[in-house]
């Protein structure tokens, strides 16, 4: 992984769960340099909301955050520059990297389907490399389709693994009807001696106490059971050690498969998810994932009684972040051939 040796990379990214950092990391750990910015002037829930919804009612404040970005970097030279979601980057600031570093190479990557995200698709035209990790928009868009990833950290889980406290692990962002699956699936664990553990996270009171009031699939949301600190990637990784499966659910809206996918597997967890476009992917193996159905969720607990089975070694390198890497900035081909 030479590449990435004195290559100097500047990054804008919205902050996802620490992940960008990890990103950031990952690199500097190949040889790289690296600067690393927020896409967004705040990540207040107004802010988060605005940019969203009605970007152009907050393009002031956006645009005095990158030329505050500009003036940082007005010194440096960057080989590569990757834009990661790219919900609110203007497109002066595109432009001035273009003119200003002759050399660069732009990268494009989304974790978010456009149908979420439409502000991604304004600044596409500027980059060399795009990817995006839904099969659906890298066919309508003409986009690399390239998933995401496990960090360093879930490897070692998978070669050090303990005892399990619990045999189901749920962690997730309160949305959509994960609360009402999850639920139904405790009460099945319990019925038949599993132990599970759930754990809901919400960015927002305001946001989950208008879920209360609007939101069907939060009528019935027992309040102390929502925290609205999410837990560290070390409190992750310790719950995933514990946990022999972990339960996925996917937002509805989005075909990708969610972060929380690769992370089981890359820890040699046992995966059940409401995303049937699992099995279409190369480290599918009916032994290791369990599709359930997210309208009438039903388990088998013969699933739990298995091993989990290992994943050949050149695909298990694709599933990780410096796979990841290695595809967004250097590598041609690629794995990740959506079955049809």
């Amino acid at each position: 992984m030479n590449f990435f040796q004195g290559k100097n990379i500047l990054i804008i990214s919205v902050q996802f769960f620490n992940y960008e950092h990890i990103i950031s990391k990952e690199l500097i750990r190949l040889g790289a340099t690296v600067d690393l910015f927020d896409e967004r002037p705040s990540n207040s829930f107004y802010s988060k909301a605005i940019i969203r919804l009605k970007k152009s009612l907050y393009q002031r404040r956006i645009d005095q955050h990158f030329l505050k970005i500009l003036n940082k970097i007005k010194n440096k030279q960057y080989d590569y520059f990757l834009l990661i979601k790219g919900e609110a980057t203007p497109v002066f600031f595109l432009e001035h990297l273009k003119k200003n570093h002759p050399k660069i190479q732009f990268v494009y990557y989304t974790y978010d389907s456009f149908k979420n995200n439409p502000n991604g698709l304004e600044n596409l035209r500027f980059f060399d490399r795009k990817f995006t990790f839904d099969h659906l928009d890298a066919r309508i868009y003409n986009l690399g389709f390239r998933p995401l990833f496990f960090a360093n950290e879930y490897a070692n889980i998978n070669e050090n693994t303990t005892d399990y406290q619990y045999d189901l692990s749920f962690i997730g962002t309160a949305h959509s009807d994960r609360y009402y699956i999850s639920q139904n699936i405790a009460s099945w664990c319990k019925n038949v001696g599993l132990n599970m553990f759930n754990f809901y996270f919400s960015p927002s009171k305001i946001l989950f106490n208008i879920k209360k009031i609007a939101d069907k699939n939060f009528l019935m949301f027992d309040r102390k059971k929502i925290s609205f600190d999410s837990l560290t990637h070390t409190e992750i990784i310790t719950l995933y050690q514990k946990s022999k499966a972990i339960l996925d659910i996917n937002h509805p809206g989005q075909n990708g498969l969610t972060m929380r996918t690769f992370e089981t597997l890359g820890a040699g967890r046992k995966l059940i998810t409401t995303n049937p476009d699992v099995q279409r992917y190369p480290f599918y193996d009916p032994k290791n994932i369990f599709i359930i159905d997210r309208k009438n969720p039903q388990l088998n607990i013969e699933f739990f009684n298995g091993e989990f089975n290992s994943i050949e070694k050149d695909i298990y390198f694709a599933m990780s972040l410096t796979g990841w890497l290695k595809e967004l900035f250097v590598q041609e081909t690629s794995i990740w051939e959506f079955k049809s």
